[in-house]
């Protein structure tokens, strides 16, 4: 067995005042109770609220208070993310990785921003993978991140055995949320650590699974702090035998016997994503993907004044796809 003590800290989030403060208090009370653990992970944007109008230069008061915490207490620190303005001028949303001798041994900028929600966002390019000595291999994806399986993919592809997913989700779909974390543990083989927010932060119900896509531990919509000690070798053991002995999924990936050339832009494969419309916010009342060609003449849309259907006047539905389901 090859155990690893990992901490979510699942906390109310501030969006209009610093939470940092309030981060490593809540620090000192986790090491206090739970002195064995020995990796800290909270939530997406933490420090300082989802408003990019806060970024931070990249060397900032928060980030060393963050490396004399872990310093402190050894342990391995991830502080959520903070929005980060670096010299081009341009935010990303970052995440930094500390040791426990206080050192930033890497850090991660978030592949996939929330758009179109999240606005003037630089997406990052760069996978984030390290390694704890004598432990094994970590990963880290930020919240929307891990909607796009490529991303885990290409984590695992490179031997990481822990996803690490610090999470800002405030919206109806975090369920969805956390069916995929239970996916991506059980496609990839992997412990998902999924932590959100509160308040501005998100609505809670952070989770950790395990790689057979059991939940180990499943917050509600309080403030929590759930250090759980995980085993390594289970994945290890996993990836090799499969999972309760069956699918042995990242060795079949590796055999595979295709390429896919949707990863081609130039293949013509995608020709659909490209029948999807831009990339934009919402307006009230759309019916974009529709198709439907709705009259300016309320008597001319098959209702009545009173309400009453007229049937042989009903508006005309399109499907773009008929010609091509009935011309094979």
């Amino acid at each position: 067995m090859t155990p690893f003590a990992i901490a979510g800290v699942q906390m109310h989030v501030a969006a209009l005042q610093s939470n940092v403060e309030g981060m490593i208090q809540r620090l000192d009370i986790l090491m206090a109770r739970f002195p064995w653990t020995q990796m800290v992970l909270f939530s997406e944007l933490a420090p300082y609220g989802p408003l990019h109008r806060y970024a931070q230069p990249r060397q900032n008061d928060a980030v060393s208070q963050f490396c004399e915490a872990a310093r402190r207490h050894k342990v391995w620190l991830i502080p959520g993310s903070m929005f980060i303005k670096g010299e081009d001028g341009l935010v990303r949303n970052t995440s930094f990785v500390i040791n426990p001798d206080g050192d930033i041994v890497t850090s991660y900028d978030k592949m996939f921003p929330f758009r179109p929600y999240e606005v003037d966002v630089e997406a990052g390019t760069d996978f984030c993978v390290f390694d704890v000595p004598e432990v094994g291999r970590f990963g880290l994806s930020i919240c929307y991140d891990i909607w796009f399986p490529e991303t885990t993919r290409q984590l695992t592809a490179q031997g990481v055995e822990v996803l690490l997913h610090p999470v800002l989700t405030g919206t109806t779909d975090r369920d969805a949320e956390l069916a995929i974390a239970r996916a991506t543990a059980a496609q990839f083989q992997c412990y998902v650590i999924d932590v959100n927010g509160l308040g501005a932060g998100g609505v809670g119900k952070s989770c950790v699974v395990d790689p057979t896509s059991m939940v180990l531990h499943q917050s509600a919509g309080q403030e929590d702090m759930f250090p759980i000690e995980i085993d390594l070798d289970m994945v290890r053991r996993q990836r090799e035998a499969g999972m309760k002995g069956l699918g042995q999924v990242l060795k079949s990936f590796r055999d595979r016997s295709t390429d896919f050339p949707v990863y081609d832009r130039n293949s013509g494969t995608d020709a659909y994503l490209k029948t999807l419309g831009p990339l934009e916010m919402q307006r009230q009342g759309t019916r974009a993907g529709l198709h439907v060609d709705v009259p300016a003449d309320p008597l001319q849309t098959g209702v009545s004044i009173d309400a009453e259907p007229i049937t042989d006047a009903a508006a005309p539905v399109t499907f773009p796809f008929a010609d091509k389901i009935s011309n094979g």
